[in-house]
């Protein structure tokens, strides 16, 4: 039994490593402390993979930070304020552009199809989740076409969240002259030292002048017709102007990072040949205009668009206009020390003034987000915070409860979503920022995912997305302190349990 006693020193000093490392994150090295307990050796190894990435791509992507950089004076003190502050965390500094909301899978694919069959010049996608189902299929279709016809087109997924999209798909995307990569592929050797790390953005580029980012991924349960998923409530931009150059220069980046697809293509002929064999769009499917005959679209989804039961605005195909705001364009990257999603979303909770709203599916955040939102509510600011009642992630849900009583003791309002899954992800800041990104409330999103966010500096647009928030209310159920009470013993143990072990969800 003698090795039982070297395993035990070993484990102490992988106990005291992460006690001095992580000296300035208490609250960290104690949940990485309690793991290595519970999986001595095997947690620590699970430290050092997750706690110190070896990734290629570690600089920050920042702006010049000039004086071009101030929004107008007709905004508010706290407006300035946060655009100020958070210049120094941007990709390219303060644009002008575009910005029209989409809320809900139909009214994003709609668009996005209609944009894509317009592109003269460039395509370039990256998505987390890229599925080969309807919408995928439809979108990967319209791909192959456009390469055909000379566009050049530039596709990145991540290697985890579209570990299913199927080989004999890349080929045919390969074949017809689509530039395929992968980030974080599941392969050695790349596989050893990244498996933690995952590509959560959602990006596309138009002809460098149009992009669409947001919450959604490309998958059929996104339209909210999926009945074994069921309703699904999100939230996407599309952005025209300016602004989408920073978008393209983070895909660029990631393009540069992600390792193209070990796929031999054929001969141009053979391509060319496949390729034409891909169903493709008649003439009679596309108006002058290039548009979508949204008929055909509604009938390939397979069903109607509103066959759900209880039926609102939450699912019109048309959901907003294009409005002209100021943007800053924040790049989340795991290469560097400073969580800047993180630093963002703490500076516009403490500069608020007024309201602050905040939908999010998962929310397991560090514990200086949650003393200022409890210090935002002690400066007078009204504070509501919406999740899902129903959670697609169990454990997750589990560890989001034990925050839950302080929130609310402290007099903030909260909100369990109960019309179906709530995936969008979004704060609005005084009825005049409007923040919308791939970002969640938890460490991997702050410290172990590409994410990418737009924050919105328009009136116009953060009353459009408040009136869909006070829509998102009415189907929500308040929740109570007394609620949180009623939970059994066993519940509570389970919730605090999954709260320790936050750094790997």
């Amino acid at each position: 039994m003698e090795w039982i006693f070297y395993l035990y020193l070993l484990n102490t000093f992988f106990l005291l490593f992460i006690a001095i490392w992580e000296v300035r994150r208490p609250a960290k090295a104690l949940n990485w402390i309690i793991i290595v307990l519970i999986l001595p050796v095997i947690g620590f190894l699970l430290y050092l993979s997750i706690s110190n990435p070896k990734l290629i791509h570690r600089k920050r992507l920042t702006s010049s930070h000039n004086e071009s950089d101030k929004l107008p004076d007709t905004y508010s003190d706290s407006a300035s304020i946060i655009a100020d502050a958070l210049r120094y965390f941007t990709v390219g500094g303060l644009r002008v552009g575009k910005v029209q909301v989409l809320n809900n899978g139909i009214a994003k694919y709609e668009q996005l199809i209609e944009s894509l069959q317009k592109a003269q010049k460039t395509i370039d996608l990256e998505y987390f989740i890229y599925r080969n189902d309807q919408i995928g299929n439809r979108i990967t279709e319209l791909l192959i076409e456009k390469a055909v016809n000379g566009v050049r087109v530039r596709f990145i997924r991540d290697g985890w969240g579209s570990k299913k999209f199927p080989r004999q798909k890349i080929l045919q995307m390969v074949e017809a002259g689509i530039e395929c990569r992968t980030i974080f592929p599941l392969s050695f050797p790349w596989l050893l030292s990244n498996w933690t790390y995952r590509d959560h953005c959602k990006i596309v580029t138009i002809d460098r002048k149009e992009s669409f980012t947001g919450g959604m991924n490309v998958g059929y349960e996104y339209t909210g017709l999926k009945p074994d998923v069921g309703f699904w409530r999100d939230t996407h931009l599309q952005i025209i102007g300016e602004a989408t150059g920073d978008l393209q220069t983070i895909f660029d980046v990631h393009w540069n990072i992600a390792i193209p697809e070990r796929i031999k293509s054929k001969t141009k002929s053979e391509a060319t040949k496949k390729a034409t064999k891909i169903p493709k769009y008649k003439s009679k499917e596309i108006n002058p205009t290039g548009s979508i005959d949204l008929s055909r679209w509604s009938a390939e989804l397979g069903s109607e668009l509103w066959p759900i039961e209880g039926k609102t605005d939450n699912i019109q195909t048309k959901t907003g206009e294009l409005q002209q705001a100021y943007i800053h364009t924040l790049e989340g990257n795991p290469g560097i020390p400073t969580p800047v999603i993180r630093q963002a979303y703490f500076i516009c909770i403490t500069q608020a003034t007024k309201t602050i709203d905040i939908t999010t599916p998962y929310f397991i955040p560090e514990t200086d987000i949650i003393m200022a939102l409890k210090t935002a509510v002690a400066h007078g600011v009204r504070v509501r915070l919406l999740v899902p009642r129903h959670i697609d992630q169990k454990i997750v849900g589990f560890a989001s409860r034990t925050y839950y009583g302080e929130l609310i003791e402290s007099g903030v309002q909260i909100y369990q979503y109960d019309k179906g899954m709530l995936h969008a992800k979004l704060m609005i800041i005084d009825e005049e920022i409007a923040e919308v990104g791939a970002a969640n409330y938890d460490m991997r999103s702050f410290r172990l995912n590409y994410e990418v966010c737009q924050f919105v500096y328009s009136a116009d647009v953060a009353r459009e997305l408040t009136e869909q928030f006070e829509r998102d209310l009415t189907d929500s159920i308040p929740l109570r302190i007394e609620d949180l009470l009623q939970r059994s013993l066993t519940e509570r143990i389970v919730e605090q349990g999954s709260r320790l072990l936050s750094p790997l969800l």
